[in-house]
């Protein structure tokens, strides 16, 4: 059924890749395999054929197995992929929170790291001057400031990625995992956040390993697996026979 308040809208999307037949130890090896035309590939489906429909102010969550495509499927709907067949359509702005570190240099501080995430999330220089001491609070990294980031573990990395995101509501805001990195104490956290974002409006699409935190968090849950929609349901529904798997 199709919402006009949507957010998010996937209509009839796959994501194909190539991928080399046979395992190159190097550039040159490819190059003349390349000439010699000896260079074969094999198609990947990551995604086939998915639709689905998000509303504005919905939890979202996809659960299935490793390797199922829910990571490709994020990044497609985030814009980071182009899907090989269909379309996305997004209506607002996304803060995707994807790939632990993506936006960030290793060599650079945290400090300098919080302006150059802010600037590729589309923050202006001055609004992360504002902003700043907040994100520092909330990712509880004070002490650790002038560090380069290359030295912080998973835990501290995603504490500020998330803390950067959030700092004001996003349209939509995409999580990937981040939130089964770091403590017990932040993880709850990050929930609270979340449900303060949701109750302004904000549109939250979550994968996660977690079935417990995606039956705390989600409106509704679609189960992917081996690249194919299994089932897009109420939470409690979809949960139920993902579970089913390990019976």
């Amino acid at each position: 059924m199709e919402n006009e308040s949507f957010a998010i809208r996937v209509d009839h999307v796959s994501m194909h890749f190539n991928i080399a037949s046979e395992k190159l130890e190097n550039l040159k090896e490819y190059f003349i395999k390349l000439v010699r035309r000896e260079l074969f590939f094999r198609d990947f489906v990551a995604v086939d054929d998915v639709s689905l429909e998000i509303a504005k102010g919905e939890v979202f969550g996809i659960v299935g197995t490793n390797g199922s495509g829910k990571s490709t499927l994020l990044k497609i709907i985030s814009g980071i992929l182009k899907p090989t067949t269909g379309t996305v359509q997004i209506d607002g702005k996304i803060a995707p929170l994807i790939e632990l570190g993506a936006g960030f240099d290793p060599d650079l501080t945290a400090r300098e790291n919080v302006y150059l995430n802010g600037a590729v999330l589309g923050y202006s220089k001055k609004f992360i001057e504002q902003h700043f001491d907040a994100i520092i609070e909330f990712a509880e990294l004070q002490d650790f400031l002038d560090m380069p980031i290359k030295n912080y573990s998973s835990g501290m990395v995603a504490r500020i990625a998330f803390a950067i995101a959030t700092v004001i509501k996003p349209d939509i805001l995409i999580v990937d995992e981040i939130l089964s990195v770091g403590d017990f104490m932040f993880q709850q956290k990050c929930e609270k956040r979340i449900a303060e974002l949701m109750s302004g409006g904000t549109t939250v699409v979550i994968v996660s390993h977690s079935i417990e935190q995606i039956e705390r968090l989600c409106d509704r849950v679609m189960w992917l697996e081996k690249s194919k929609m299994c089932m897009v349901g109420p939470t409690a529904d979809v949960c139920e026979a993902y579970r089913s798997l390990a019976k």
